[in-house]
């Protein structure tokens, strides 16, 4: 559905995806970035004014969608980032081996189609001792949220292209030889709780 997804979905991200607690989480993570940066699912740009400039020499903002690249690169000329967008999914990155410093995904592991493969390549591009900086919606620890999870799931999948509720993406990080570090559980509230459970943290690539 080119129409949906190349011009609502990203006006309805724009506008409903990042309410306030989002807003404070991606506040404490995004600032951490530094060196030469890759996004992965830069999206609509809602992470680009908490870069700081001073510390990110390039980042490399991947969005396959045009609709969210337009967006984007709006916040860009605002955000005064040295930035250079790829229209490429998050399973395809053009980058060299070890190029990479710093990897940051909110909200776009719990939406990749093929994650491992996705995964494999983050691995690949970062230097040893890199980190991904994620913030993510993910499983749920209490057994009901994560029966609800599982209903509402198909309905996420949908309506915002191919988002999963039920990923463990802490553990899936570490599969791919991205070590998590300092990773924390969160609500964000108001939604109800099966949409609403997130991880949070840093992963570091091993050698």
């Amino acid at each position: 559905m080119p129409l949906y997804r190349d011009r609502i979905y990203p006006r309805l991200v724009s506008s409903i995806g990042n309410p306030k607690p989002i807003r404070s989480l991606r506040r404490r993570l995004v600032p951490l970035a530094a060196g030469t940066v890759l996004e992965i699912g830069v999206g609509a740009g809602a992470n680009l004014p908490f870069y700081d400039p001073a510390r990110v020499t390039l980042l490399y903002a991947l969005e396959p969608n045009p609709g969210m690249r337009h967006l984007a690169a709006a916040e860009q000329r605002q955000a005064g980032l040295k930035v250079e967008f790829i229209d490429l999914p998050g399973e395809r990155l053009p980058l060299a081996d070890a190029s990479v410093d710093t990897v940051v995904s909110t909200f776009t592991l719990c939406t990749i189609a093929n994650l491992a493969e996705a995964l494999r390549g983050i691995k690949r591009v970062l230097k040893p001792g890199g980190r991904v900086l994620f913030l993510e919606l993910s499983v749920a620890p209490d057994p009901r949220v994560r029966r609800w999870q599982r209903l509402w799931e198909p309905i996420h999948y949908r309506l915002f292209e191919g988002l999963h509720l039920t990923r463990d993406i802490p553990q899936l990080l570490q599969q791919a030889g991205l070590e998590p570090q300092e990773v924390e559980s969160v609500w964000l509230t108001p939604f109800p709780r099966s949409w609403a459970h997130c991880c949070t943290g840093t992963a570091i690539a091993g050698v």
